[in-house]
């Protein structure tokens, strides 16, 4: 069974609509989370995150990574075959993008990658086409690194906001193990 490593980061009104997604992909997937300290710390109108966990981890079956010590053994280990980041917040994004590595989600990418295996973001940011274009540009040119299908979710009132469409993930993950990014990359919604 493919070994996915799925890690949650601060995109909190994306979070809840994840749990049907991870469900459906427990059942062909070896799913381990990984969850960004702001979504452990974090209430808000979106839900309590240590809720979130709680339901996650039962769905996965499995207890999550929550910080970059636990992170680590990711490369070492080489633990997955492919790793998630959804949602990938345009805060993320930057990190990412500049080798910033100050969180269990980034140090996780950071040690997946020097295996030079699948990283796929699933963006969703309000700043994609603002501040966060040239990180988003970096990313789409950096080896090995994959992205879910992504387009304007309101392009009237937020110009600048980009959102993966989360029912191409599987097809993402599929295609990213042979080398190929799924196409096109860009989608209207």
């Amino acid at each position: 069974m493919i070994k996915v490593g799925f890690a949650f980061t601060g995109s909190h009104c994306t979070l809840p609509g994840l749990l049907e997604v991870i469900d459906k992909l427990t059942k062909k997937f070896d799913l381990t989370p990984i969850f960004s300290e702001n979504v452990q710390n974090t209430v808000s109108r979106f839900g309590n995150g240590q809720e979130f966990i709680k339901r996650i981890e039962e769905i996965t079956g499995k207890k999550g990574i929550k910080t970059i010590t636990e992170a680590e053994p990711v490369g070492p280990q080489k633990l997955f075959d492919v790793l998630v980041i959804a949602p990938c917040t345009g805060n993320t994004m930057a990190k990412l993008a500049n080798g910033i590595t100050d969180s269990s989600v980034l140090m996780a990418a950071k040690a997946h990658l020097r295996n030079q295996r699948p990283l796929i973001l699933a963006i969703s940011t309000n700043d994609a086409l603002g501040l966060n274009a040239k990180n988003l540009g970096v990313l789409l040119n950096t080896k090995n690194v994959y992205f879910v299908p992504f387009g304007q979710d309101n392009p009237k009132d937020k110009p600048n906001s980009l959102i993966s469409n989360l029912n191409y993930l599987e097809d993402t993950i599929l295609e990213s193990l042979n080398g190929r990014q799924l196409q096109p990359l860009l989608i209207s919604y």
